[in-house]
């Protein structure tokens, strides 16, 4: 370790539904895990960017990741694919219920100084793109160099529309390169993004700050002691297992709910304590925060239509077509989102494209599954695909990694069938353990102990019909897991 060099820790915060990408996003698979743009995730981009910004002068420490318990294995796998230098060692800070951002950037800080270090935190959403990472990594040095000195830093947007989804920053250009931050604004009308837009001293907020830990315990404690008082009591009694660490639940679920903006953030500008800059970012920033802001950064042809997957597109413009699953055939249609997975389709007017997480409170108001679940599930130990379902039987295609088992469990209301399509697995039948491989098949009886595990180099597929009164996923019994689940 340089000790003159900055010491730097990443922090992505990655809850957040998504909500208005749905289909694609939803509550189990929510956008930052979904490659949008480009070839990577956009958790991997975030932390893909956030390891690049070491420089002679500057030290990047593996990432502190804050979600919650359902993605945990989600961030695990992906950043397993991405094979950063340090990303084996990063930490899962696992949130016992949704508090905002300021909660969770707090116990991120928390877990900073624990060893006595005072690093510079760099904070980011984690579902956000930039086309240019020169300029990224360019504006985020300059950044963290200021914060070093003990200032906060926020990185502003140079807005190119007159966008109303955003909030606004008003800086004071005062010469070194770190604008003195003015004013917060909240979200404008148009006719005030447009003078925004004109005046020039505004920028969009885009979420990412940097700051040393220390500050920023400091500026909460000094601006809502109640949300830090929160935080400590939740982290004196957090728990560590494997990658993971989870702050007290109930101890949690007491703290304010707040994000860094208002608890912090929007208190500093005018404050004799905390000197809060901006350092302006001109990367091809997007938030991905709709279906419109998606087709903006994809690849179009000469009409503007832009498509992914099995997609024929005819006499249309400026439409955005996503095939996931089959063929999606768009004739005469312009300024629309045609939107196709294997159990929901989504068609929508561009311009609206934000209201479509109103069609995701519907779904969640009449208790459907699709605003939470695709129909292909991912878990960690592969993934299943509910293929058809009837009265009182389920047929699921399911893909086991190489070296991968699922828990030892039984069912009270069902029974099942595997045959395995391809690779080799080991199966726990009651007392009984067997090697099964292509076109060989065992029988579960109902409440029969078993299990289902990869022995193999390739990964394992098969085929599982269920039969029964109930076929719900609640009806299982864990008796041993390997990933920790009850």
């Amino acid at each position: 370790m340089n000790k003159t060099a900055i010491q730097v820790s990443p922090v992505i915060i990655a809850g957040g539904s998504g909500t208005r990408l749905w289909p694609l996003s939803r509550a189990g698979y929510p956008k930052q895990f979904l490659v949008l743009h480009g070839d990577q995730s956009l958790f991997q981009q975030a932390a893909s960017r956030l390891a690049g910004l070491a420089g002679n002068d500057i030290e990047v420490a593996a990432p502190c990741i804050v979600g919650n318990e359902e993605h945990r294995f989600l961030v695990l796998e992906q950043l397993r694919e991405l094979a950063l230098p340090n990303g084996a060692a990063a930490s899962l800070l696992l949130e016992p219920a949704g508090r905002n951002t300021a909660p969770a950037m707090t116990i991120a800080a928390l877990r900073a100084v624990e060893a006595g270090a005072d690093p510079v935190l760099v904070v980011t959403p984690a579902d956000q793109t930039v086309t240019s990472e020169p300029a990224f990594t360019q504006a985020m040095q300059q950044a963290i160099r200021v914060a070093a000195d003990g200032k906060i830093v926020l990185l502003g947007i140079k807005p190119d529309r007159p966008e109303t989804g955003f909030g606004y920053i008003r800086a004071d250009d005062i010469g070194d390169g770190a604008q003195k931050v003015a004013q917060f604004v909240e979200k404008p009308d148009l006719a005030t993004a447009e003078r925004y837009v004109a005046n020039g001293s505004y920028y969009w907020n885009a979420g990412m700050f940097v700051v040393r830990a220390s500050v920023w315990l400091q500026a909460l404690r000094e601006f809502r002691p109640d949300i830090a008082d929160g935080c400590d009591a939740a982290w004196a009694v957090k728990t560590a297992d494997a990658s993971f660490i989870r702050p007290g639940k109930a101890e949690f679920a007491r703290i304010p709910s707040e994000s860094v903006d208002y608890a912090v953030l929007e208190k500093c500008p005018g404050s004799n304590a905390f000197d809060i800059r901006m350092v302006p970012l001109d990367a091809g920033w997007s938030d991905l925060g709709a279906w419109d802001a998606v087709w903006q950064v994809s690849d179009k042809d000469g009409a503007g239509n832009a498509s992914v997957g099995d997609a024929m597109v005819s006499a249309s413009s400026n439409t955005l077509v996503h095939a996931s699953s089959r063929l999606v055939g768009v004739v005469g249609l312009d300024n629309v989102i045609v939107i196709e997975t294997a159990d929901a389709v989504l068609v929508a007017d561009r311009a609206r494209s934000q209201e479509v997480k109103q069609i995701v409170g519907q779904l969640e108001k009449n208790k459907r599954s699709e605003h939470t679940l695709h129909r292909l599930v991912h878990r960690p130990w592969g993934w299943y695909d509910s293929i058809d379902s009837g009265p009182r039987f389920q047929v699921k295609r399911i893909m086991v990694k190489p070296g991968a088992s699922l828990s030892l469990q039984k069912h009270h209301h069902r029974a099942e069938h595997w045959i395995v399509v391809s690779g080799t697995a080991e199966v726990t039948n009651g007392d009984q353990v067997m090697i099964l491989t292509e076109n060989q098949s065992t029988y579960i009886p109902l409440g029969q102990i078993h299990r289902l595990a990869n022995p193999g180099k390739v990964p394992l597929e098969i085929i599982e019909v269920q039969s029964g009164s109930y076929l719900g996923e609640d009806d299982i019994v864990r008796y041993e897991d390997t990933y920790g689940r009850g």
